[in-house]
């Protein structure tokens, strides 16, 4: 029997990845470590490392059945609400564990079918929600779009992953509002 297929292994790795999930729902990301998971899962630290060796993948697992929670739910004035979720996205990309498993993801889909499937439903669900949120400001006449909606993802994240990620530096308000204001023309009294 493999461990694929062997009961025990099967409810230590459920069990492993349910405390994963709740910790990164109640703590955020910095709390799923092999001590706090083992603990909450009621089970040996060695277990959860035979299971994931590494914190990485089990975040990144743990993540992929979680809700993303950035851009979701806009508000008007759009503008002010972009900001706000750039904003966040920022800070949690100042995290080092985020930051790991940003790139972890990003390198691994390069070869790796599944965290390539994991990539693209990331990407699609950022770029789908922003999108849509652009789409309705310019329906609302917030803003006259300088590109097509669905780049807009890339423009106003991208700055904030390569600040992170390449400069190992933290974002601030000046790039975030540059990477809004390349969005379009934003009318003023919106």
């Amino acid at each position: 029997m493999t461990s694929e297929t062997d009961p025990r292994s099967v409810r230590s790795r459920e069990a492993i990845l349910n405390a994963a999930r709740e910790l990164l729902l109640e703590s955020g990301p910095t709390a799923v470590t092999h001590v706090q998971v083992a603990d909450r899962a009621g089970v040996g630290r060695a277990t959860v490392y035979r299971h994931w060796p590494q914190a990485e993948p089990l975040l990144l697992e743990a993540m992929a059945t979680v809700p993303m929670p950035f851009l979701d739910q806009p508000t008007t004035p759009t503008r002010e609400w972009l900001r706000r979720e750039l904003t966040a996205i920022a800070r949690q990309l100042e995290l080092d564990d985020v930051r790991a498993v940003s790139t972890t993801l990003a390198n691994t889909a390069l070869w790796d079918e599944n965290m390539d499937a994991r990539r693209a439903q990331f990407a699609t669900i950022l770029t789908d929600r922003l999108a849509t949120a652009l789409d309705d400001a310019q329906t609302r006449g917030e803003l006259t779009l300088a590109l097509a909606s669905r780049n807009a993802a890339a423009l106003t994240i991208g700055p904030l992953y390569y600040r992170s990620t390449i400069e190992h530096a933290p974002t601030d308000a000046t790039l975030i509002d540059a990477a809004i204001a390349a969005l379009g023309d934003w009318s003023a009294d919106r």
